[in-house]
C-alpha cells in the first residue's frame, strides 16, 4: 500500500492564514486562482477539543494502517515476480516505473485536492487501490501472467498515488498551530512502526500463501477509506464561489492558463518562502544522501556473503528511527525548534563521519541507527514549521513538489552508489555524505533562524 510520503524528511502539508492584508498575496508572492479569503488556514481549536483530538487519531491509525501496507506490499511484489520466474530487472523496471508515476502524477491530482475534493479523492483512490490489490491476489491463486500482474501493480499505484497526494494537506485541518509538533511527531511514529514491522510482516504472509499479503494490503486499504470517512472535522479548503471574478484570457486559452497557473502555484510558493526552501533543501539533499548510504550498505555487506547482515542494519534503524519520533514533540517543547533544529542538523555528520571506519554489519548498524535517531528530530521541525507557513489552499500542491523533488534526487542514489563503489572504495560515498551533512548544517545555522520566525508569525516568507 502507498505511504503518505516515502521521503525521510517527513511530508509538509501546509497552512497560514492570508485573509489578514498583511498577508494577503501580493507582487512577487504566490498566487492561485482562488479569491484569497478562502485559503485561510482552518482552525482545528476552534471546535470541540475532544472531536479534534479523536480526529487526529484516527489521521495518525490510518497512516499508520497505510505505512504498514506500503512496507509490506514493496517487499512481496518483487518476490511474487521472481517466484515466476522473471528477472531481477524485471522487477527493478515496476519499481522504476511506479517511481516515476509518483513524480508526475502527484502535484496534478494535488489540484483537485486543494479546491475542495480532499475527502472524496483519498476515499476514493484507497476504495479503488483496495479493489485492483483485491483482483491481484485473486490472480496470485493461479500463475498469472506478467502483464497482467503489471497492469494490476500500477493500477494500484495510480491510487496510492492519488490518495498519497490528496491526504497531504490534512494534517493541516486537524491540528492547532500549537499541537503541529505533536501531530506530526505522530505521523512519524506511524511511519516508524511500518517500517519495522511491515517488510517482516509481509515476508511472513508471503510464507503462508502468496495472495495472503496482496489480501491483507487490499484490507489496509479499505480500513484506511473507512478512517477517512470517519473523520469528521472538515478536510476540504472550501472552493471559490461560482460569482469568483474570472482569471485572465477567455474561452480555450483562459482555461489552460487557469490550468497552468493551478498547477505551477506550488512551486512558486516553494521559491517564495525561506521555510519551504529550507525544506525542500532538506528532503531532497538529505533524502539522497541517506539512500546513498542504503545501496552502500547493500553493496557492502551483500558482497560478504550475509543476507542476514542487512535485515540487522534495517532493524537497527528502525528503532533508533522509532525512538527519535517518540521523543521528538517533548524535545520541541523543551529545547525549542531553532536550537533542536540546528543542534540535530550539527549531530549528523557524526554517525555519517563512523561510516569511514565501519567495518561488518554491527558499525553500520550503530551509525545508521544514529542517523535514524536524529533524522525524525529533523523532519517534526520543518514539517510543523511547512504547515505554518504553506497556505491551506495551497497544501497538496506544494507538498507534491517537495515529495516529487525528493523522489527524484533519491532516484539517482543507487546509480550513483555503485558508480562510486566502483570507481573508488566503499568509503568514498560515506565521505562525501560526511561532508554534504556538514554543508547543510551550515546552511542551517544560518537559514533556520529567519525561517522559523517567518514559521511563527504564520506566512510565507520570501526573503531569505
Amino acid at each position: 500500500m502507498g505511504n503518505v510520503d516515502a521521503s525521510p524528511i517527513r511530508r509538509p502539508p501546509g497552512g497560514p492564514d492570508p485573509a489578514h492584508d498583511e498577508h494577503a498575496p501580493t507582487a512577487g508572492r504566490p498566487q492561485d486562482t482562488e479569491r484569497p479569503r478562502y485559503a485561510e488556514r482552518p482552525d482545528p481549536a476552534a471546535g470541540p477539543s475532544g472531536r479534534a483530538d479523536r480526529d487526529l487519531r484516527i489521521l495518525w491509525g490510518v497512516n499508520a494502517v497505510d505505512g504498514l501496507g506500503s512496507q509490506a506490499s514493496g517487499l512481496v511484489l518483487p518476490l511474487l515476480l521472481l517466484e515466476l520466474g522473471h528477472s531481477p530487472g524485471t522487477a527493478g523496471s515496476l519499481a522504476g516505473a511506479a517511481a516515476l508515476t509518483g513524480v508526475v502524477l502527484g502535484p496534478l491530482v494535488a489540484i483537485p485536492a486543494d479546491r475542495g475534493r480532499r475527502r472524496r479523492i483519498m476515499t476514493g483512490s484507497a476504495a479503488l487501490a483496495a479493489l485492483a490489490t483485491g483482483v491481484l491476489a485473486l490472480t496470485c491463486l493461479g500463475r498469472p501472467a506478467l502483464w497482467l500482474v503489471v497492469s494490476l501493480a500500477l493500477a494500484e499505484r495510480l491510487f496510492a498515488v492519488t490518495y498519497e497526494a490528496a491526504s497531504r494537506g490534512a494534517l493541516v485541518h486537524l491540528a492547532a498551530a500549537d499541537e503541529l509538533p505533536r501531530a506530526t511527531a505522530g505521523m512519524q511514529v506511524g511511519d516508524q512502526v511500518a517500517l519495522i514491522a511491515g517488510p517482516a510482516l509481509g515476508g511472513a504472509l508471503f510464507q503462508l500463501a502468496r495472495p495472503v499479503p496482496f489480501l491483507a494490503d487490499a484490507l489496509s486499504y479499505t480500513a484506511a477509506a473507512v478512517g477517512v470517512r470517519a473523520i469528521r472535522t472538515p478536510l476540504d479548503t472550501p472552493a471559490p464561489p461560482p460569482d469568483a471574478p474570472p482569471d485572465k484570457g477567455s474561452g480555450g486559452r483562459g482555461r489552460w492558463a487557469r490550468r497552468f497557473d493551478a498547477a505551477r502555484a506550488g512551486v512558486v510558493t516553494v521559491a517564495a518562502s525561506a521555510v519551504l526552501r529550507l525544506v525542500l533543501v532538506w528532503t531532497s539533499a538529505a533524502g539522497g544522501a541517506l539512500t546513498l548510504l542504503f545501496y552502500t550498505a547493500l553493496f557492502r555487506l551483500g558482497g560478504d556473503g550475509r543476507g542476514a547482515a542487512t535485515g540487522l542494519v534495517l532493524a537497527a534503524a528502525g528503532a533508533a528511527g522509532l525512538a527519535g519520533s517518540l521523543v521528538a514533540a517533548p524535545l520541541v517543547r523543551r529545547l525549542g525548534a531553532r536550537r533542536l533544529l540546528t543542534t540535530a542538523a550539527w549531530l549528523l555528520p557524526l554517525p555519517c563521519g563512523s561510516l569511514l571506519w565501519a567495518d561488518g554489519a554491527t558499525g553500520w548498524g550503530v551509525a545508521f541507527a544514529g542517523l535514524s535517531l536524529l533524522v525524525p528530530l529533523i523532519t517534526v521541525v520543518l514539517s510543523s514549521a511547512a504547515v505554518a507557513c504553506t497556505p491551506a489552499a495551497l497544501q497538496s500542491r506544494t507538498a507534491s513538489v517537495l515529495g516529487s523533488v525528493s523522489a527524484l534526487a533519491a532516484a539517482g542514489a543507487p546509480v550513483l552508489a555503485a558508480l562510486l563503489v566502483t570507481a573508488w572504495n566503499l568509503r568514498t560515498p560515506a565521505l562525501l555524505c560526511t561532508v554534504l551533512f556538514v554543508v547543510l548544517a551550515a546552511y542551517t545555522q544560518f537559514k533556520a533562524p529567519a525561517a522559523l520566525r517567518a514559521a511563527a508569525a504564520g506566512r510565507v516568507d520570501g526573503r531569505g
